[in-house]
Parts: structure tokens; sequence; C-alpha cells
């Protein structure tokens, strides 16, 4: 796969891919965001989105004025002409159904380092297009952080197709001890925690379509 774990930092990349995006989706889809007001315009913090669709990250690239580092399965990274974008898009591969120390340890640097990370707690995307059960992951990284998180919500009505409306909401920051996580961090605490996390994001996504 050849990632390299010790190079801590944004990609130049991610900035020259951007307005692109932006420019590429927006005549495309009906995108419409609320609550950017909410997103810290300095220091490190975990966006949690839930995950209904493919390009979920782009639309939170694309929103978010804080360049930010997502988490995907080691499978896509398997593809070299894949894993050198997804790299460039500041990407990097984790894997799921295990402990998997060395990414984990990735995040936690990003995080240390003044980063924002971006993760879908749900652990794969949805195929009703609702919000499902958390993994306890982003509660993991959160206590060996202390970092807050910033909810956010992607609603669509429709699984695919073109001029299609999406809605991406922010919401409020959720402070690192409004979690109630404990030093040590109990397999319970971390489930309440990343349930807390999930309930406010399953809040915005209830809200709907932006008027």
């Amino acid at each position: 796969m050849g990632f390299n774990y010790a190079e801590i930092g944004d990609r130049k990349f991610y900035n020259f891919i951007r307005k692109p995006c932006i420019a590429l989706l927006k005549p495309f889809l009906k995108i419409k965001c609320e609550g950017k007001e909410n997103i810290p315009e300095k220091g490190a913090f975990i966006v949690a989105c839930n995950h209904i669709h493919f390009i979920d990250p782009v639309l939170l690239l694309c929103e978010c004025d804080r360049p930010i580092h997502f988490m995907a399965k080691v499978e896509a990274f398997k593809n070299k002409l894949a894993a050198f974008f997804l790299t460039n898009l500041n990407v990097f591969p984790v894997s799921r159904g295990r402990s998997d120390k060395t990414s984990i340890d990735y995040a936690v640097d990003l995080i240390k380092t003044g980063h924002v990370i971006g993760i879908f707690p749900e652990g794969t995307r949805s195929k009703d297009l609702k919000p499902h059960e958390p993994k306890a992951g982003v509660a993991l990284i959160a206590r060996q952080t202390k970092a807050d998180i910033l909810p956010a919500s992607v609603y669509c009505e429709k699984k695919g197709g073109l001029f299609r409306k999406i809605t991406v909401r922010f919401g409020e920051l959720i402070e690192y001890d409004e979690l109630g996580i404990t030093e040590d961090g109990s397999t319970r605490e971390l489930r309440e925690a990343a349930k807390k996390i999930m309930d406010e994001i399953v809040d915005l996504w209830e809200e709907g379509h932006c008027d």
C-alpha cells in the first residue's frame, strides 16, 4: 500500500483540488449548507458525520474551509492510482473489524499537531439513507486526544442521480468533557459517548432540507 504514516500534515494537492470539486459539484447537485458558523477557525477537532454516499467526504471538503483528514477502509488503497489520489486528498487507511493501532496513532498525531480529522461513526454507508448505530472508534480517538467533536449531517432523499437536493449541516461543537469518558475509558463509556455523538448527528439529520 505504501502509505507514509510518518508524514503528518495537509497535502498541497488538497487545496489545489478543492475549488475544482466545488465547481464540478455545484452545477449537478443542489447542495445547501447550514451551520458553517459552528466550524472552529483554528485548533484541532473531529468532524463526525453520518454516511450515505461515497461523495460524503467531498461534500464536507467543499463546505468546510478547514482541511479535513478522512479515514477510509484499507481496501480502497489497494489500487495504486486510487491510493495516490486518496493520500493526496488527506485520506488515510484504516483496517475495519479489528484494532488498527497504526491508524489510530496516526489520527492521534494529527489531532495533537492541530489538524482536523473526519470520521463516519457508523463505519460504513447507509443503504436506506438513514443514520444507524455508531461504532466506538470515534469515542476511542476522542479519549486519546481529548478532542472536541463537531457533529455534521448529510441529508438526501434519493440514492443517486444528478440534480438531487443535498443538505449539509454542521452542529454546535461538543466539548470533550461533555462525553463523560474517564481516563481509563471503559467499553461501556466509549459506546455511550459514541451514541451521544450519533444522537447529535441524528438531530441534525432530522431537520431535513434547508428552506
